[in-house]
């Protein structure tokens, strides 16, 4: 069984999940044990994030996760102003910061502001490696986590819509870029402060979440996709 699997991936379940419940569903088909089936993904999700995870399923499939991962992705963004949160987004502790309401106008000038190749500090509670440990499992036991800014490319961010302390947008970037650091980043343009209290991912290269499918879907394995 080969193929690619678009997922809309449900809040709370960590992209490790949805893998590890599609592996198990492979497995039951083919008749093998869940540890040989070969089921990957092209870009984590956080848990409390949903929207679009494209799973590569078989071996043909997951030797070309790094081909895939480096597509460009879409995300529709809520952010919170007015607070910062030590994770960056809802599961972390929230500190008021500032009670001062922008504009719409600037709003939309420190998004246009924040577009092109900027240079991002990716969140301390993220995947990236520090001698070869997690950066959130540092994070997590208390330890000092210091990465470097690293240019990153965002092509287009969109004001939705504005009703204070809560502002959407729409962000299309490159791969490797952090929304909860762009939100934060925002905050601090804004000088009010800001974290990120929901995202949905709707677009990876032209895949679209339009084209999804449950977790729970009948039949699940008979939407994969050949290319």
């Amino acid at each position: 069984m080969q193929g690619i699997l678009l997922i809309d991936k449900p809040r709370e379940w960590t992209s490790f999940d949805v893998v590890n419940y599609v592996r198990k569903q492979v497995a039951a088909a083919e008749g093998k044990k869940p540890k040989n089936v070969k089921v990957g993904h092209t870009g984590t999700l956080d848990p409390l994030a949903t929207g679009l995870l494209v799973l590569l399923v078989g071996k043909e499939y997951t030797r070309r996760a790094t081909e895939l991962s480096k597509l460009d992705k879409t995300y529709e963004v809520t952010m919170k102003l007015g607070e910062v949160s030590t994770t960056g987004d809802e599961e972390g502790v929230k500190t008021a910061l500032s009670d001062v309401q922008p504009s719409r106008e600037t709003i939309e000038a420190a998004l246009q502001q924040l577009t092109g190749q900027v240079m991002q500090t990716p969140p301390a509670f993220s995947a990236m490696k520090i001698n070869g440990q997690r950066a959130y499992k540092l994070a997590r036991e208390g330890k000092t986590v210091e990465l470097e800014a690293r240019p990153v490319q965002i092509y287009r961010n969109t004001l939705t819509a504005y009703e204070y302390p809560y502002a959407w947008f729409t962000s299309e970037v490159g791969s490797g870029t952090y929304i909860r650091s762009l939100v934060e980043d925002l905050g601090k343009l804004l000088s009010t402060g800001a974290y990120m209290s929901d995202l949905r991912r709707t677009h990876v290269g032209a895949f679209d979440i339009a084209d999804t499918y449950r977790v729970d879907a009948t039949d699940l394995l008979k939407n994969l996709l050949l290319l």
